[in-house]
């Protein structure tokens, strides 16, 4: 990486790609094998574009490492809470988690009351989020909470639903 803040052209090929040969096995541990290259390209752009925050005192790999985990935390969160996020309401959930649950199909009635035997401020969230409407932001006001804790008490509470919906 040093001789690439250098200039040198041919050393930022072969850190290209030896970034990608140590990134695809952390990767594959943790995505689809369809998903590894397309978050591969998504560090390496990101790398591109945060190169000059490099820090030549430091190692390389660990600040390599958090570019990849903060890309990885996006990719993830593309796939699996934004779909839920943007669901029109409640009732939409078991479409969402129709491809991972039993056989059995869940109606409206069900979700609900799945959602209503959740821990009271979990519930209470879901509701607001994807029953009313409000965005992450609005749920923390109207509950006094950080914005944060209502995505992550959120998380909490589908991850929760998605388990009892299974069983």
């Amino acid at each position: 990486m040093q001789r690439v803040l250098a200039g040198d052209g041919r050393a930022y090929g072969e850190l290209l790609r030896e970034s990608a040969r140590i990134l695809r096995p952390y990767l594959a541990k943790r995505l689809p094998h369809a998903d590894v290259e397309d978050v591969v390209q998504e560090i390496l752009i990101s790398l591109h574009k945060a190169r000059n925050t490099y820090d030549g005192n430091r190692p390389y790999t660990p600040w390599l490492f958090a570019i990849a985990q903060f890309r990885l935390k996006d990719w993830l969160r593309k796939i699996y809470v934004d779909p839920l996020r943007n669901a029109g309401g409640v009732e939409e959930i078991d479409i969402l988690f129709e491809s991972d649950v039993t056989e059995s199909v869940h109606d409206h009635e069900s979700i609900n009351r799945e959602i209503a035997n959740l821990p009271k401020k979990q519930s209470a969230i879901l509701r607001f989020i994807h029953g009313d409407g409000y965005t992450a932001k609005e749920v923390a006001v109207k509950m006094q909470m950080s914005e944060s804790a209502v995505k992550v008490s959120a998380h909490r509470a589908y991850k929760l639903l998605k388990e009892k919906l299974k069983k």
